[in-house]
């Protein structure tokens, strides 16, 4: 096996890591107790990620400082960031996990509009078709979770929206920084921007930002979200830099897979038919999308005949 094939195939194995690590992050947010309030979790994702990132980063000889400018993308990305997480946590403790994934999967639909808008990428009518089918799919999805929920169930959407434009800003910077030293600045920024609320509103009883002394259960299950989303993170950048993108980011729709495994086995959740419908619109809609999108990337290598 040549040398690029073997890292192909590595990078192929690191993306089914991601698609295995990613649920079972997403099971821990879910299963810690409600009583510890969203922006706690969120501070326990971050601050674990920092604390693992930056020793890292100094043990690879990585370069930590920044221009003043990309301060500015660190702290937009961040926020992105720690917005979307937060809808999609809010969103997991009432909703299976299957279901807001499966929604949060039209976010590639968004960025393709967002970058044709923003970046000035084209964009032809077939992609916004493929995109307009794909939101369609999410509906089926949100319809029967709006019934139940009522407007919890766009909170995966919000995710999509916010993860689109992180994932911008993530372009904008990611051809002049390392990617584990993009991760650890990002994590840095979301738990500088969730800390300090959390201070101020100790012991006051607010019921959305007054942390408590996790117990049991709960010490477990952040510590775990922590590690397991900084882990599956770094998985993420190791397969795309092993693999091309367009053979990766397939891959990724097995993590509906893995969540409809972990939701059944550690909640009893199992989407119904309708979801299912929903589910294989989007898959569909998507990989139409990637594929068309190798296609051209391949037309535009292809040498070009002599005049």
């Amino acid at each position: 096996m040549t040398q690029p094939q073997t890292q192909t195939t590595l990078g192929i194995a690191f993306m089914l890591a991601f698609c295995i690590l990613a649920p079972g992050m997403d099971a821990l947010a879910k299963a810690t107790p409600h009583e510890v309030p969203i922006p706690q979790v969120l501070a326990a994702r971050f601050s674990i990620q920092v604390v693992l990132l930056y020793p890292v980063a100094l043990l690879m000889g990585l370069p930590l400082m920044l221009s003043r400018n990309d301060l500015g993308l660190h702290t937009a990305r961040a926020f992105a960031l720690l917005a979307a997480t937060g809808c999609f946590f809010t969103a997991l403790r009432y909703m299976p996990i299957a279901d807001a994934i499966a929604i949060f999967f039209v976010e590639p639909f968004i960025l393709t509009l967002l970058g044709a808008v923003f970046l000035g990428e084209p964009i032809g009518w077939r992609r916004v078709a493929a995109s307009a089918v794909g939101f369609g799919g999410a509906l089926l999805v949100i319809r029967p979770s709006f019934s139940d929920l009522g407007p919890v169930a766009f909170l995966p959407l919000g995710t999509a929206m916010l993860f689109a434009i992180y994932m911008l800003l993530t372009r904008a910077m990611s051809q002049r920084l390392n990617p584990i030293v993009l991760q650890a600045h990002t994590a840095l920024a979301a738990s500088l921007m969730i800390l300090p609320p959390l201070a101020l509103m100790n012991g006051t009883g607010n019921a959305l930002f007054d942390p408590i002394m996790p117990q049991g259960k709960a010490v477990w299950t952040l510590l775990g979200l922590g590690v397991i989303a900084t882990l599956s993170h770094l998985m993420l950048t190791k397969a795309l830099r092993l693999a091309p993108a367009g053979i990766i980011a397939p891959l990724q729709y097995l993590e509906i897979v893995g969540a409809t495994v972990i939701g059944y086995l550690a909640f009893a959740d199992f989407p119904t038919p309708l979801t299912w419908v929903g589910i294989a619109i989007i898959v569909g809609s998507g990989l139409y999308i990637i594929q068309r999108e190798r296609r051209l990337e391949r037309e535009a290598r292809a040498p070009k005949p002599p005049v």
